[in-house]
């Protein structure tokens, strides 16, 4: 009887700090108290892991004053990932497992009343963090969640069906018999062909060198991933016909990571384009898939067969701006941060609430989102790329060659007036999608393929980051100057272009970088003339009727 310490880890933001469970016995009235800034999913562990315990066989010390804290005790915990560490604490304190053998390993689950485990949010994310931090802690996860650790390169991941498959591991000769006439009882949940000697030996406690498995068996054993065959998209932009311009931007924008805003009315395709947009983005690297990976299972989104995709997320209009940014207690990645390294499609921008387009200007620049509140600070990862689509007017034909606009420029002025400069500065491309003609789509042949235009996007992408190590998009400061490549006549040209529309910095700054992703699709070294002019037509295609 005495103290006993387990390791596990809590959830805030992608940095899982560890967390301690001490589990105190005392003699005095029955209890059991759970301290440490729990929160209600938490607190309600203590009937859980009651009910695990006493229906796995094990023997729960009602008798006794049991005391559990969780450490440091001003970070907030949440979720039922500390079930599992509670119940081990509480079996190493009344000397029914060896605590010392504990300490080698990291645990998380969520306990049903029959002991058996369940998985949790944010595996994946814990993985990330001990990868990231060198700890070379072993993790203990249920069935889906050790699946989803596994995909960290190096993790040592062990997955445990059953309390009693945890327990085998670490159990005392004096427990020995009591979990031994469990186990032939109750052999479908804890199968172990091997007989238990009694006695906490490390190397029993781990599979033999490469005897590695996947999560479909019972037992504990150490875990690989394997990701599901990808999943092709079934939409290909080749469907899209016509539509010349807006097809070379969307290519551009895929090219230098650019953010891209499609104005045009009903039903000229705009959200056509946006659904075939992520499909053209070169494949993701290793640190881009885990993070994206990483920030999908904190929101308990990740699947196997969404390993190395990119992510899309297209929120309704109705979304908040705590929905776009995130936010909540403790704080939760929102769509900006579940579209990392990915793409956001905004469909009807200007009915967004202006507080929600607002709180995008931030992360549009820095790639990054950090949520503030009294109590705890959280940063996101926020690098995804800004696809939007808009009509002109409320009608939504104004300027169009098919149907006569019924608003008044006033009507215009105010729905325009919905996205403010600032924004639209910071949205590299401006699209005009035009309605065509019945005879002129029905006579419009097929274009060029999704998988056609990816690959002169992988090119001129690895141009890119061979030059300067990054797409284009994030060029910035001393950056742009020594990497654009401006000949003098283009230079000369940008300067008087820019000065005649009254561009603001940033704009100039932001025509340059895709005049740049222009050139890197041609294969030329320098940024001439044309590409210039080419840039400077994809700006500003919002403007108000005389």
């Amino acid at each position: 009887m005495g103290l006993a310490l387990v390791q596990s880890r809590a959830l805030l933001g992608l940095a899982a700090p560890r967390v301690t469970v001490e589990v105190h016995l005392a003699n005095g009235l029955p209890s059991f108290t759970l301290v440490g800034l729990a929160d209600v999913e938490v607190k309600e562990a203590r009937e859980r892991v009651r009910s695990a315990l006493l229906n796995s066989g094990l023997e729960f010390p009602s008798n006794k004053r049991i005391i559990v804290n969780l450490a440091p005790a001003d970070l907030p915990k949440d979720s039922g990932r500390f079930d599992l560490p509670i119940a081990l604490g509480i079996l190493a304190a009344s000397g029914q497992i060896n605590g010392d053998a504990l300490a080698d390993y990291e645990f998380a689950g969520e306990l049903s009343l029959s002991g058996a485990l369940r998985p949790v949010r944010g595996a994946l994310a814990t993985a990330l963090a001990l990868h990231r931090q060198q700890d070379g802690a072993r993790l203990v996860l249920p069935p889906g969640s050790a699946q989803e650790a596994a995909f960290v390169p190096s993790a040592q991941v062990f997955c445990a069906h059953h309390l009693l498959d945890v327990v085998r591991r670490f159990i005392t000769r004096s427990a020995n018999a009591l979990v031994q006439t469990e186990q032939d009882t109750d052999s479908a949940c804890c199968s172990d062909e091997s007989e238990d000697t009694g006695e906490t030996d490390e190397t029993d406690a781990l599979p033999a060198a490469g005897d590695t498995q996947t999560c479909s068996g019972l037992g504990w054993h150490a875990v690989q991933p394997q990701p599901a065959a990808p999943v092709r998209s079934s939409l290909d932009l080749a469907e899209v016909r016509g539509q010349a311009q807006a097809r070379r931007a969307l290519e551009i924008a895929a090219a230098g990571g650019h953010g891209l805003l499609l104005v045009g009315p009903p039903g000229s395709g705009k959200s056509m384009l946006a659904q075939r947009f992520a499909d053209l983005l070169p494949p993701m690297s290793d640190d881009e898939a885990l993070e994206a990976a990483a920030i999908a299972s904190l929101a308990g989104r990740f699947t196997p067969e969404r390993w190395r995709q990119r992510p899309t997320a297209s929120p309704h209009h109705t979304a908040s701006a705590v929905a776009l940014v995130g936010g909540g207690s403790p704080p939760r990645p929102g769509e900006i941060s579940q579209s990392h390294q990915g793409v956001l499609f905004l469909d009807e921008f200007p009915e967004f609430a202006r507080s929600a387009l607002e709180a995008l200007r931030e992360p549009l620049e820095t790639g990054q989102i950090t949520i503030a509140r009294a109590a705890q600070r959280c940063e996101f990862p926020a690098r995804f790329q800004l696809v939007a689509a808009m009509n002109p007017c409320p009608c939504g034909h104004w300027g169009s060659t098919v149907q006569r606009c019924r608003c008044t420029p006033d009507k215009v002025a105010r729905y325009q007036a919905r996205i403010s400069g600032p924004l639209l500065d910071r949205i590299d491309l401006h699209v005009e999608v035009g309605a065509l003609p019945p005879q002129e789509l029905l006579a419009a042949r097929s274009g060029e393929t999704s998988e056609a235009v990816r690959e002169r996007v992988v090119q001129a992408r690895a141009l890119a980051v061979q030059r300067q190590g990054s797409a284009n998009h994030q060029l910035q400061g001393q950056a742009l100057d020594d990497h654009l490549g401006l000949s003098p006549e283009a230079l000369t040209f940008a300067h008087k272009a820019a000065a005649r529309l009254g561009w603001s910095a940033r704009s100039t700054h932001r025509a340059l970088k895709v005049a740049r992703t222009i050139a890197d699709l041609a294969g030329n070294a320098a940024v001439e003339t044309g590409h210039v002019a080419e840039a400077m037509q994809y700006r500003r295609v919002l403007r108000l009727p005389s």
